[in-house]
This record gives C-alpha cells, sequence and structure tokens, in this order.
C-alpha cells in the first residue's frame, strides 16, 4: 500500500514510519506545513517527495493511504480532503475538535467506500488484548471497577502546542484521556454513560489543563477511575480490573512499547499471565491493510474515535462546570 504522511512528527518518525515499512507500506509523499521542516524529514526518512500542498499529495493517482498526525484542528479539512479523493484515512486522536466534526468525517468515508480508523494504539497491545480477554473469559467474575493510571511526564520535545495552545486542541485531556476512553470502551465492551471530574495546570499548562482526574459510569454499573497527567515523571502506568472474583493488575502498559507486566489474582493465588510483546503500531497498520483490502475491520474504526472524543470532551465539560455530565455521543453507532 502507497502512503502519504500529512505531518512531519515526531509519532510518524519514531512509531508509524518503521510499522508502516515492516507491513509493505511505501512512504510516497510527506507533508508539512512548513518546506523546510517536511524536506529534512524527507531527507531523514528516505521519502523522495517532500509537499506543503495537502490537496496535491491526496490527489496523486499512486497514492492509496494518507496517515494524518497534524495538530487536531487540522484534522477535520486534511481528512475530508483524502476521503474526497478517495484515499484510505489512518487519523491520529482526537479525530477532531467536536464530535460532530468527527462524525461527519466517518460519515463521508462511508459515503465515498474508503475505510477510516483512529490510530488508538493502546488497544493494539497484546498486553491490553490479554486483559480483555480475562475479563471476556469470567476470570473475575463481574466487573465492578477499572482504574485507569496514565499519569506521565510530557518530554520537552512533545510539549509545544500540548501545554499552551487551545486552539490547537491542547491540554491533557484531548492528547490522554481520550486513549484512556477508547482502553475502558475496548476492555469492557461498553460506552461511559456520564462523567465527573476535576482538572488542574500543576506545572506545565499554560492555558490548557496538563492533569485531569475522573470518574465515569457505565451502563453495567461498573465503576471507571481514569488519571492523566504531563507533569509525573515518577508515576508509572498502568491498569487495575477488579471483579466479584478476581483482580487483574497490569503494570506499565499504557505506553506505546510493548511492555509491562500482568498479574491475575484469585482465591486460588497469584498468576502471571503471559502475551504477545509485538509492535502495537505494527498492529495498527496490519489490521489497517487487511480492511483496505476488504478483509474485515481496523483495530479502532473512525467510529471507536468518535466514542472516545465524546468522552474525553465530557470529562473536560464536567471538570470546567463541577457537574455530572452525560456523554454525548450523537447518532454514533
Amino acid at each position: 500500500m502507497r502512503w502519504v504522511l500529512i505531518g512531519a512528527s515526531t509519532i510518524a518518525a519514531q512509531y508509524m514510519i518503521p510499522a508502516l515499512r515492516a507491513h509493505g507500506g511505501e512512504i510516497i509523499t510527506v507533508v508539512s506545513g512548513s518546506w523546510g521542516r517536511g524536506a529534512d524529514f524527507a531527507v531523514k526518512h528516505g521519502i523522495t517527495r517532500p509537499g506543503t500542498d495537502v490537496q496535491e499529495a491526496v490527489s496523486d493517482a499512486d497514492v492509496d493511504a494518507v496517515y494524518i498526525s497534524t495538530t487536531n484542528e487540522k484534522h477535520l479539512p486534511q481528512a475530508l480532503a483524502a476521503i474526497a479523493a478517495g484515499k484510505h484515512v489512518l487519523c491520529e486522536k482526537p479525530l477532531a475538535m467536536s464530535v460532530a466534526d468527527a462524525a461527519s468525517m466517518v460519515r463521508a468515508a462511508e459515503q465515498k467506500g474508503v475505510v477510516f480508523a483512529t490510530n488508538h494504539h493502546l488497544r493494539c497491545s497484546g498486553s491490553h488484548r490479554a486483559v480483555r480477554q480475562l475479563v471476556r473469559d469470567g476470570r473475575i467474575g463481574r466487573v465492578l471497577s477499572l482504574r485507569l493510571h496514565h499519569a506521565v511526564h510530557l518530554p520537552a520535545n512533545l510539549q509545544g502546542w500540548r501545554i499552551n495552545s487551545p486552539a490547537e486542541g491542547g491540554g491533557v485531556i484531548p492528547d490522554i484521556t481520550v486513549h484512556d476512553a477508547d482502553v475502558a470502551r475496548f476492555l469492557l465492551d461498553e460506552d461511559p454513560k456520564s462523567v465527573v471530574a476535576q482538572m488542574t495546570s500543576s506545572g506545565l499548562g499554560q492555558g490548557v489543563e496538563d492533569s485531569a482526574m475522573s470518574v465515569w459510569a457505565m451502563p453495567s454499573g461498573t465503576m471507571v477511575m481514569s488519571h492523566e497527567s504531563f507533569t509525573h515523571p515518577f508515576a508509572g502506568s498502568g491498569l487495575e480490573v477488579h471483579g466479584t472474583e478476581g483482580s487483574i493488575f497490569a503494570r506499565n502498559v499504557m505506553t506505546q512499547n510493548p511492555i509491562g507486566e500482568i498479574e491475575l489474582v484469585t482465591a486460588a493465588g497469584r498468576e502471571r499471565v503471559g502475551y504477545e510483546p509485538y509492535d502495537l503500531y505494527g498492529e495498527a497498520v496490519r489490521c489497517f491493510h487487511e480492511a483496505a483490502a476488504g478483509r474485515g475491520e481496523p483495530a479502532a474504526t473512525g467510529w471507536d474515535g468518535v466514542k472516545s472524543l465524546a468522552v474525553a470532551l465530557a470529562v473536560r465539560e464536567a471538570a470546567a462546570t463541577g457537574a455530572r455530565v452525560d456523554v454525548h455521543y450523537g447518532d454514533v453507532k
């Protein structure tokens, strides 16, 4: 499959380019808002054609698919341009700045008959899939609660707009809470119905929140506690799923790399749970290529991206108002 990269981003450089090439993808063009940045990126990563014109790049007849990793406010017009040109699209989260805009992208892709996917990498990890299987197999009985610990330290090279630009979609909620929303949906197979939350700026945020805590109510009665931050260098990450017959402790698994440990605790004792430590982004690309070939769905669909955004926006509204907020999914499938 032949790809255009829209965004000369760190995630493209560190994760997506190796994943695309490992699964037979050929990168035709990289588009950047800065010609110099795009040209330097192209040379560094062996891409022959840098550019600054999105429309020109997505109109190329040699291109099959587009990967979008620009700042959040640009996703909507860039995705719609690619879809209109008949290209499959893999878009970074959050898909857009509003649920309505995100849903419009997915509907446009459906009408055009192209694949549209969200790059939610965590559901592609062997660790998260192992936890999900334990839950589905009833190993911990009825699920009572899920705790998500995703408080990290944002590296200096990634700070920029993420800590100071509301207009570009900055803040820890659109950056990390949206991932945790997808994790909860993936592990529990249900959608949060309401949230309560608080947010603050605890050292990095300049006009946006850099830390948030929230509690989500699920239709089944399961409670979800979620903690995200840009300011915690030593907290580690992980998740815990607690049920009537046992608990699952997954440590250091809220990461872009295939690391971490899983332990199942029941009346029978403690059990180390193994999993396949494959590349998360490689798995996302593999599933996307299969979907584009008409074999199944991508790992995270466009509608998955719409729903995770809806939860994140509800968390931000709840934190801003101090009130419980229902999650509004619109007419999402």
